[in-house]
């Protein structure tokens, strides 16, 4: 799965990193937004699978740069919603016809029997991914800057 997905997102990614300047994280956010609306910036964590310090700084370029809006909540200026603003929409309308001819492409040397039974694969493995998640009983955190390892462990 990693070998094709590598593969397969080359040419996305030099779509809209190359094409247009946004990264694969930030284009995530903005189709996200541009498919299901306004959205709080937990729930579009969440949508993107992603934890919510990243998305806020993700979200912070994204604003600063016109193509979403944080917009406060009448009741509470603490909270706020995320938006996608007209710069925003013309993006996501002129990239996502791009990405889904290439996407097409490449699901085209399925018939169309193989690509009913590899999406039905695709959910099964992904449930069953989430309740590893859920279930997990590792209770260490990984240290990443110390590639991986706690410090003082061997």
């Amino acid at each position: 799965l990693s070998r094709l997905l590598a593969s397969s997102s080359a040419p996305s990614i030099r779509l809209f990193e190359g094409g247009y300047g946004v990264s694969r994280r930030e284009w995530r956010l903005v189709g996200l937004v541009a498919v299901y609306g306004a959205m709080s910036p937990s729930e579009l964590a969440e949508r993107a699978h992603l934890e919510r310090p990243r998305v806020s700084r993700v979200l912070t370029g994204l604003v600063q740069r016109g193509l979403l809006a944080r917009v406060g909540l009448p009741n509470d200026r603490r909270r706020a919603r995320v938006e996608i603003t007209p710069a925003g929409r013309q993006l996501y309308e002129e990239v996502f016809p791009q990405l889904a001819r290439l996407h097409a492409r490449l699901l085209s040397t399925l018939t169309p029997q193989q690509l009913a039974e590899f999406d039905q694969m695709l959910d099964l493995l992904t449930e069953a991914a989430e309740a590893l998640a859920r279930t997990s009983q590792v209770t260490l955190k990984a240290a990443r800057h110390l590639g991986g390892r706690k410090r003082g462990s061997s």
